[in-house]
């Protein structure tokens, strides 16, 4: 059946990101798939076993240090640090990290890993929204990032723009997010469930900003907000084996609570077998956006300056 109409979407309340989180079918899958993180992980393109996933995930985390390239002791910005595994790997490495969650339990979880590991002094976490960055001064760190956390936001450009001004000038920017075809006016040859699942998914597990992010939405709205240097890179290839687990381990349960019509209950399970056939399709992908805050031109020193005095 081919999609003959449009779609409407309501966007849900931001509030609804931190019962998604809570649900106890994102606390039990989370933990037992991906020890608590909360983002894909990096594999060579054609990988068919993809154990250990503990490995797959420091790798994307690696590749997000890799994008901010910054010097060793710079300070960045977690915008939505989940339990705080990609702020510890990344202070782990030399940067010092300042993360926030609007997740209470995310937040304090993420508290107590860092004293776990002993790593008060390169690492705070509290709660925060990204909309709203009161407390923090204009020109603040060195670096910004999310790590898949953007497409939660109910207004994405104005948290770009929050993130625009705690960022010093010459300062790095990275975003991991998802992007994916216009679900509200999708192709004719769509399938119509697959449509709906794709909105029914995002309303049920807070992805308000699911509306800004057709396929090169994001990169412009960082243009909008006066970042320049924008790069895009495609990594769709690199987590398909992780997609390709969910949609294994999903589908047979997925069979029983569709036939029961208990979808809304058991929105993991449905993203895991719906959200691979769409990347299967072509009408999701996974990006990273890198981009700079453009340096003063006033004498001060930008980024790119310390690091070459560094490494001079």
């Amino acid at each position: 059946m081919t999609v003959k109409k449009h779609y409407k979407y309501e966007i849900p309340a931001f509030s609804s990101v931190p019962k998604y989180y809570d649900k106890w079918e994102s606390r039990i899958g989370y933990q037992a798939l991906l020890g608590g993180t909360r983002h894909f992980g990096y594999w060579v393109p054609g990988t068919i076993w993809p154990f250990p996933l503990s490995a797959a995930l420091r790798r994307m985390e690696d590749r997000l240090y890799d994008s901010l390239d910054l010097p060793t002791g710079s300070t960045v910005l977690d915008a939505g640090c989940g339990i705080g595994h990609v702020a510890l790997h990344l202070a782990h490495k030399g940067l010092k990290v300042q993360a926030f969650d609007i997740t209470e339990n995310h937040v304090r979880w993420a508290q107590e890993e860092v004293k776990r590991q002993g790593m008060q002094h390169m690492v705070s976490v509290g709660w925060g929204d990204y909309h709203n960055l009161n407390g923090m001064a204009d020109g603040s760190f060195d670096g910004v990032y999310t790590m898949e956390t953007l497409f939660h936001s109910m207004d994405p450009a104005r948290a770009v723009s929050e993130m625009y001004r705690v960022l010093k000038p010459g300062g790095h920017i990275v975003f991991h997010e998802y992007d994916h075809i216009d679900a509200t006016k999708p192709p004719p040859d769509c399938p119509r469930d697959l449509v709906e699942a794709i909105i029914r998914i995002n309303t049920t597990a807070g992805g308000a900003g699911f509306h800004s992010f057709d396929r090169g939405d994001l990169p412009h709205i960082m243009e909008d907000q006066g970042f320049s240097n924008i790069t895009a890179c495609d990594l769709t290839e690199n987590i398909r084996p992780l997609m390709r687990l969910f949609w294994f381990i999903a589908y047979v349960p997925y069979l029983l609570i569709r036939l029961l019509g208990l979808q809304l209950f058991f929105v993991n399970t449905e993203s895991g077998v719906q959200g691979y056939r769409a990347l299967k399709m072509g009408y999701w992908r996974y990006m990273v956006y890198t981009a700079r805050k453009p340096a003063a031109r006033d004498g001060g020193a930008d980024i790119d300056g310390a690091r070459q005095r560094r490494v001079g």
